[in-house]
């Protein structure tokens, strides 16, 4: 991951502010950078957004297309995850970006291995024979700092940006089967976003931890615990990364500011997503593709 270079007096500044609740950019422990969301950026996707989240810029396009049941979910569509770390940092250039992306792409499909996070069964269209396969596109254009809570924004927004084209199934006197696509593109499928979990890091710096870490800060702590909260506050996933360790009663105050901290993080982000939709064909596009 990229990192910056601090001397040990600038390490000190940035730990001692945190014990007093007082970050370096002006806010307290809890809060996050401005985020800027944006939907409908590319248009040859089912569905994309681009979210900005202080210098960490990112941009997820979902194509759907279709596909063949698993075996062990013949009744199932799935999604399939592809982070590309294209970042201008010298670090993700080469091994170094195709192994976080890797771990991203990990740290996704364990965060939607939860049962209720998306309802795969409506991607079905015939069971054991075909379904929507959502294939999620990650691109990291910028990293500065909290990508993971960055990229699981843009990923929600994404889909709740996705349109599937609605169709049916017809069948001959032979039993021979047909798909038939609609032609009308506002007939489609939306997907219901509602338990889709967010994640947030908590960076453990000095005695206290920290959401949304920057680069600075992120080189200040020795630990993190990203946790996977849904709109209602459940935690569906946890993963400790860094070489540093947590103590029990640290990651239970961890768990409950991530609690907290998440619900707020859904009510922001589906207030922006509704005041998009609300705003329609009429929207100005702002975003670098605009």
């Amino acid at each position: 991951m990229a990192s910056v270079v601090l001397s040990e007096a600038e390490k000190l500044y940035i730990v001692h502010g945190v014990q007093e609740d007082l970050r370096v950019d002006g806010r307290g422990c809890e809060d996050y950078r401005c985020a800027e969301v944006e939907t409908d950026v590319v248009s040859n996707t089912s569905g994309s957004a681009r979210v900005k989240l202080g210098e960490t810029d990112i941009l997820v396009g979902i194509k759907a297309e279709m596909g063949t049941p698993k075996l062990e979910k013949p009744d199932e569509g799935y999604l399939e995850f592809f982070v590309d770390c294209s970042s201008n940092s010298p670090e993700l250039e080469g091994r170094g970006g195709e192994e976080l992306g890797t771990d991203i792409a990990n740290t996704l499909y364990r965060v939607f291995s939860c049962e209720n996070s998306v309802d795969l069964k409506s991607l079905c269209i015939n069971p054991k024979e075909h379904c929507w396969v959502l294939y999620v596109d990650v691109l990291l254009l910028e990293c500065g700092g909290n990508i993971f809570d960055a990229i699981s924004i843009a990923v929600k927004a994404a889909l709740f940006n996705t349109r599937i084209p609605k169709v049916r199934v017809l069948e001959d006197e032979e039993g021979t089967k047909e798909i038939e696509l609609s032609d009308d593109p506002y007939d489609c499928i939306r997907l219901n976003i509602d338990e889709v979990p967010c994640i947030v890091t908590l960076s453990k710096i000095g005695y206290r931890h920290v959401v949304d870490a920057t680069l600075q800060e992120e080189a200040c702590s020795l630990a993190s615990l990203l946790i996977s909260v849904t709109s209602k506050g459940a935690i569906t996933s946890m993963k400790k990364v860094g070489k540093g360790s947590l103590d029990p009663e640290s990651i239970f105050e961890m768990m409950e500011t991530g609690q907290r901290v998440g619900k707020s993080l859904h009510i922001a982000l589906q207030k922006i997503l509704d005041e998009e939709e609300n705003l329609g064909t009429s929207r100005p596009k702002v975003g670098f593709l605009g």
